[in-house]
């Protein structure tokens, strides 16, 4: 049962990025190095005969967890990226944080202007927070990526509008409907490479990875993936519990994604 499942997941993943690929000439994915997006570069590469065909972007501001940026270079090299490193600021803003969110946003939307990229592949999941459930597959945001939540196309029968405004472009999620312990599955099935401080080290680990000003660990013994999807079957603690800016209320969240927040 479970592998018919990520059998299924699998392939509408695959789908929505070929989908994608054949209908937005200019894409990019977003890399954090989390269990996420790192999935999603695996993902592509199923899609593509085992190559990631687009540029990969890392908004890095600059204060990552050392494992994360050994993991990034590693990865990078292991399956031959397209790496793009942009550094954003670290500054007050909106959601009341300085390292993340909108300011990482502001950089992502000078690399989108600067190449021109019309479409963004992204690894949101709706069960993450009450805003990403509101998403569609095949998302459009304008020249200055605002979001129109109230207003988004209807998907219905694998039909995935990709008709952005002037200057906008497409959001594309493939994983928007797995949820965590999918996503571990699927990482123990495949055998993908994981950031090591999901694993438990000393009573301790990270469950969500942000940067070391906003994410922190929580206990926890699992130190191999076969725990973790135990210890996810009984646990009591959210996901994003470690992540500062998900504690935040509901309408800060709604109005940074608005914005154009990940």
């Amino acid at each position: 049962m479970i592998q018919q499942n990520l059998n299924e997941l699998e392939n509408k993943a695959v789908y929505l990025i070929r989908e994608a690929n054949a209908k937005l000439n200019n894409i990019a994915v977003l890399w954090s190095m989390g269990k996420d997006s790192t999935t999603v570069l695996y993902l592509i590469r199923k899609a593509f005969a085992g190559k990631v065909p687009f540029p990969v972007i890392h908004i890095d501001n600059g204060i990552d967890f050392p494992e994360t940026y050994e993991f990034r270079d590693r990865l990078a090299k292991k399956l031959n990226l397209n790496l793009i490193v942009a550094k954003s600021e670290i500054k007050r803003e909106i959601s009341g944080f300085s390292c993340c969110g909108a300011n990482k946003t502001v950089e992502l939307k000078k690399i989108l202007n600067d190449k021109g990229f019309n479409g963004l592949i992204v690894s949101i999941r709706r069960d993450e927070h009450g805003i990403r459930a509101k998403e569609r597959y095949m998302s459009e945001r304008d020249k200055d990526f605002k979001w129109d939540y109230k207003n988004q196309n209807t998907e219905i029968w694998n039909n995935y509008v990709t008709n952005t405004k002037k200057d906008g472009h497409i959001r594309v999620h493939p994983i928007l409907d797995w949820n965590e312990i999918d996503i571990w599955n699927y990482i123990k099935r495949e055998k993908i490479p994981i950031n090591p401080l999901y694993l438990s080290k000393e009573g301790r680990r990270f469950r969500s990875l942000g940067c070391t000003h906003c994410t922190t660990s929580v206990k926890s013994n699992a130190n191999t993936i076969e725990d973790i999807i135990k210890e996810l079957k009984t646990t009591k603690t959210e996901e994003r519990g470690g992540r500062q800016q998900d504690k935040e209320k509901e309408y800060i969240m709604q109005k940074l994604r608005s914005l154009g927040y990940m």
